[in-house]
């Protein structure tokens, strides 16, 4: 019977080892995943120039990389607990979600931000010129119903606009739908959907059109800038890897240095992998626009936090943003 306890005792830590975020020191292939739009510029630059393998080499490594494509954070969370995704990259809102749910075991947390971007909510109904237009009749598409950071930004403004008990007043008119559907869905007019949440360069494609205009701002309801994506990994594939988390973090930091140098050529990047209407002088000019910065630095991620944590959507906060980063990130920027 002992002996039978021991070997369950070892099968148990070997699944335990090859569960979430499985790694093992030095592991030879780093899977990535991002989404869709110029907000993930810095993670197209890493990967096209392969950034992350030539700073692991740096480190004594030779890995390759696998990179995903999903259309909302709930689907990467997913993916890293269930072992098959290293590395995320998504809005806030999805982040502070498992960042909350797994500090007492995985301990997930970011490994640099990649831009603060401002975030339109879009619509064709020419009745709709406020939150408080919306009816019954309408549809909002975003990422994720309540914890995409669109989501949770529509419900900061909801309060604004309805008070406290009211914060997730509209969250009833809400549909998840990746960004190039919810477009189509919305400028097609068949779909039932009448808004969009989204972010450069969807918003920008669809105030093209004659019919859309701008209801919410994500500054305006911030009051500033703020963090759009970052990055975030569970704390066994950190710890377990700490020459690739510190490769990662050098490599992003090239990655944004390379962009905020040469906007033309990242444009280019951008474009050779991603089908848009826009030319490349009106992609530029989101990557040079005067509301967006590329940084690996957070900035006003705790009122999302706060906020979430006061509606009930997570159960742990803190006053201390660092509290949200591995302390490869900080060491990096300030190296």
């Amino acid at each position: 019977m002992k002996k039978r306890m021991t070997m369950i005792a070892a099968v148990s830590a070997a699944m335990l080892t090859a569960s979430v975020g499985a790694s093992f020191a030095d592991v030879t292939t780093v899977r990535l995943a991002k989404e869709f739009g110029v907000g993930y510029l810095p993670l197209s630059v890493m990967q096209k120039q392969k950034l992350l393998v030539k700073n692991a080499k740096k480190e004594g490594l030779d890995i390759e990389t696998k990179w995903l494509r999903f259309t909302g954070g709930a689907a990467m969370n997913d993916a890293l607990l269930s072992g098959s995704l290293d590395i995320a990259a998504g809005g806030v809102g999805p982040m502070l979600t498992l960042w909350s749910r797994t500090q007492s075991n995985y301990g997930f947390k970011s490994l640099g931000t990649l831009d603060c971007m401002p975030l339109e909510l879009v619509s064709v109904n020419p009745k709709v010129k406020k939150l408080a237009d919306f009816t019954s009749s309408d549809r909002i598409a975003l990422p994720a119903v309540k914890t995409s950071i669109q989501a949770v930004t529509l419900q900061m403004a909801a309060k604004k606009a309805f008070g406290a008990a009211n914060a997730q007043k509209l969250d009833k008119l809400t549909v998840s739908m990746g960004h190039p559907d919810a477009l189509l869905a919305m400028l097609g007019g068949k779909s039932g959907i009448t808004a969009h949440f989204g972010s450069p360069p969807f918003q920008n494609i669809e105030l093209r059109d004659k019919r859309a205009h701008v209801v919410v701002n994500s500054y305006d309801v911030l009051g500033g800038p703020h963090t759009f994506n970052l990055t975030w990994a569970s704390k066994k594939f950190v710890e377990g890897n700490p020459k690739i988390a510190k490769a990662f973090v050098e490599a992003l930091n090239e990655s944004l240095a390379f962009i905020k140098a040469n906007p033309e050529k990242a444009a280019d990047i951008w474009m050779s992998e991603e089908k848009t209407p826009l030319t490349k002088e009106e992609i530029v000019a989101i990557i040079k626009g005067k509301d967006v910065i590329w940084t690996a630095k957070p900035k006003n991620m705790l009122p999302y936090l706060h906020f979430m944590h006061q509606i009930g959507l997570v159960k742990n906060t803190t006053d201390n943003a660092s509290d949200l980063f591995f302390p490869v990130t900080k060491e990096a920027n300030e190296g």
